[in-house]
């Protein structure tokens, strides 16, 4: 319609509106103000002149699904950058849940009086390992952490008893902190389970506690105390806390390491948490 056409639709519009009215009334017609009508007038053009939103064609899916396989068949390491994409944002999206984790268990985790203290006990900086008697990889650990414990004058090493092996695992792990209590020498015990042949259960852990002096019998009624399943209780709700489900499992800093690592990821853990304060000073 043509801009004159719609002009004059719009004034007939308008003084028809107003005769209407006067009809309806039976009152002296209204004058009509010039601006109003100007302002009707220029509203209506404005929309006449409106670029009307054109419709969006949608694509069938049985085109859309061909185009897509050819895509993705042009170049198959795309798939490969989007896996590693999204593994690199789930690891990092766990690591601050962890970091978060630790925070709020921090005493739990590297101050509990109920879990054995090695090496310098004012050392700057805390080494954490959850472990089992029955674990292998806990038992090829070992030797790694002699040798840190050795080395490193100012490391500070808790060990917490993490039994989730077996019922044996329990049973030593019992016997255990109840060295621990005793005050005996608990790193040779812990290295004689270790060491020891076959499956490290209740006899082999109240054998090598006869060793330290200690008498067998009293340990064995003192095993299923309240204060020695309070101490196995608080590991564990640690480990859920941590989402720690494996054996050994280390902790320093921010950052929960599983598996029994190479001593060289130690290593680098301890001295970045000197250089900056977290296990990985580039993140």
């Amino acid at each position: 319609m043509a801009r004159l056409n719609i002009v004059l639709v719009a004034l007939v519009g308008i003084l028809a509106g107003g005769l209407g009215t006067t009809l309806v009334s039976r009152q002296a017609p209204a004058a009509v103000d010039p601006v109003a009508i100007r302002v009707i007038v220029e509203d209506v053009l404005a929309k006449q002149n409106t670029p009307k939103p054109q419709g969006i064609a949608a694509i069938d899916q049985s085109t859309l699904d061909p185009m897509i396989e050819k895509y993705l068949m042009s170049d198959p390491h795309i798939l490969e950058r989007v896996s590693g994409a999204l593994d690199k944002q789930n690891k990092a999206a766990q690591a601050q849940l962890t970091r978060q984790a630790i925070a709020s268990n921090k005493d739990a985790i590297f101050n509990d009086p109920d879990h054995i203290v090695l090496g310098n006990p004012k050392g700057d900086v805390t080494l954490v390992e959850m472990f089992d008697y029955n674990c292998s990889f806990c038992r090829g650990a070992l030797p790694d952490l002699a040798t840190l414990l050795a080395e490193d004058h100012n490391l500070r090493v808790v060990l917490k008893e993490f039994p989730i092996l077996s019922k044996e695992s329990e049973d030593a792990a019992r016997v255990a902190v109840l060295v621990a209590k005793a005050g005996a020498d608990y790193w040779s015990f812990h290295q004689a389970l270790f060491t020891n042949r076959g499956q490290v259960n209740e006899d082999a852990a109240l054998n090598e506690a006869k060793t330290l002096g200690l008498n067998p019998v009293t340990l064995k009624l003192d095993m299923q105390t309240p204060a020695v399943t309070a101490v196995l209780q608080k590991s564990l709700d640690l480990a859920a806390k941590l989402n720690i489900t494996g054996t050994p499992t280390y902790i320093i800093g921010d950052a929960v390491i599983p598996g029994a690592v190479d001593i060289s990821v130690l290593r680098t853990s301890i001295a970045n948490m000197r250089k900056c304060g977290k296990t990985d000073c580039s993140a």
